[in-house]
């Protein structure tokens, strides 16, 4: 047999190991086999396929594209990833908020790696509410949680976990520490000891000795009467003067440990304002690096669907819209290497046709009247191009005919200045009246 075969054989097997964990939502374990099934053949699309999901059910929306990208990109004709690539398209606001939740996520991360737990724990509840599958946020507040001693929330939180993904190791470790710490452990082990053991004693079970005797009844009320005689005499001779000094020392004892503590919460007061005030100014430094973060074109959700979309108008032959595409993308926030050989030739096709797609799109609106239209298409064009006297010219024409006269007598004077042995200077230099 072959190293292919053998090699696909291989895959195979992990993937349908993949499948099955997946059935019963060993979803770390079925994430495990199936990238096993795909180092041995990168062509399994079934097994990116359903890796996608997986991601993607664990709330690692953005891992899920990628897969289902490059799942796309191998085979680009009856492929079940365009399906759920068209489903994420179709709800762009979902798309939105899955991207919001993992920046808000590493916001998250940089507050509990700063020492701001509270800040952290705020936004990670957050983000749990939006997204209640987000396996990593899940994770991270139960640590924040089990890090202040809060083991029920904690425990909620991986639980939740574990019903996403059941046999999640790091799950299992932190909810074998909560169990420990809220004596959960060692109720289910009585249990699983009963279960499987003969009847033991139970509290109110008595034990009879063997030299038990009962007494009459005369005879117990005289040791009756004995006793609290004994019992009288001993409390006012022995316990009353010793409880007296007691009474009065344990008195002495509480001024001197309010007075303590007054003291001590006096200082706590003061070091919580000073950390308030220092947590305050971190919020509001936190709060504006998101709010830019956000302000960005697009985000790397919106980038990796810009880059699916893109793929499907090739494989329909529709490169008007592949161009009005790239013109909104921003490539340099994908950085999976995995996608690098997908966006390269992209790349190149945009440098030696798209451009002049642009530029004929843009002449197109200039004669329908729509000059703004046709500055924009102009612009892009030149992004892709920049050396194109043609391009400058017709823009500047569309800016004359919006009567913006500065902005074109600028773009002429760059056709005559950097284009003077070309055609379209001698009608700029008509057009500046020279």
């Amino acid at each position: 047999m072959d190293y292919v075969k053998k090699n696909a054989q291989i895959s195979n097997s992990f993937y349908n190991l993949g499948l099955e964990k997946a059935k019963i939502r060993d979803l770390t374990g079925a994430a495990e086999a199936l990238k096993k099934s795909l180092h041995f053949n990168k062509y399994q699309t079934d097994a990116r396929n359903l890796l996608g999901l997986i991601y993607y059910e664990m709330g690692e929306v953005s891992e899920a594209i990628v897969q289902w990208v490059i799942s796309l990109n191998l085979q680009p004709d009856n492929n079940r990833c365009d399906y759920y690539l068209d489903e994420i398209q179709r709800k762009p606001g979902r798309l939105e908020i899955v991207d919001q939740d993992v920046k808000k996520y590493n916001q998250a991360l940089w507050y509990a790696q700063h020492g701001s737990d509270d800040l952290a724990v705020l936004q990670l509840a957050a983000i749990v509410e939006e997204n209640p599958n987000f396996v990593k946020a899940h994770l991270l507040l139960a640590l924040l949680y089990m890090a202040h001693e809060d083991y029920t929330k904690a425990g909620k939180s991986l639980y939740r976990v574990l019903q996403i993904d059941k046999n999640n190791p790091r799950a299992q470790w932190y909810m074998s520490i909560v169990k420990a710490n809220t004596g959960r452990a060692e109720v289910e082990r009585r249990k699983l000891t009963n279960a499987f053991s003969h009847k033991q004693m139970q509290d109110d079970d008595v034990i009879i000795p063997p030299s038990y005797k009962e007494n009459t009844g005369g005879q117990m009320i005289i040791n009756i009467l004995i006793g609290l005689a004994l019992g009288m005499a001993g409390f006012f001779f022995l316990v009353m003067p010793a409880k007296t000094r007691a009474l009065n020392n344990e008195h002495n004892q509480e001024i001197l440990s309010y007075s303590s503590q007054l003291n001590e919460k006096n200082l706590e007061i003061d070091q919580l304002t000073e950390q308030l005030a220092s947590a305050t100014q971190e919020k509001e430094a936190a709060e504006a690096d998101l709010s830019q973060a956000e302000s960005e074109s697009g985000g790397l959700l919106n980038q990796y669907s810009i880059l699916a979309q893109m793929l499907q108008a090739y494989r329909s032959d529709d490169f008007n819209t592949v161009v009005q595409l790239y013109t909104q993308w921003d490539p340099a926030q994908i950085t999976d290497e995995a996608l690098q050989s997908i966006i390269q030739p992209i790349h190149e096709d945009m440098a030696e046709n798209g451009y002049q797609v642009l530029a004929q799109l843009g002449d197109s609106a200039r004669e329908s009247g729509d000059y703004q239209q046709a500055i924009d298409y102009y612009e892009q064009s030149l992004r892709i191009n920049g050396d194109n006297p043609e391009v400058i010219f017709n823009e500047a024409m569309a800016y004359s005919s919006l009567g913006q006269t500065d902005q074109a007598n600028e773009l002429f004077g760059r056709v005559i200045m950097e284009y003077e042995d070309s055609q379209y200077a001698e009608e700029a230099r008509q057009q500046r009246g020279y």
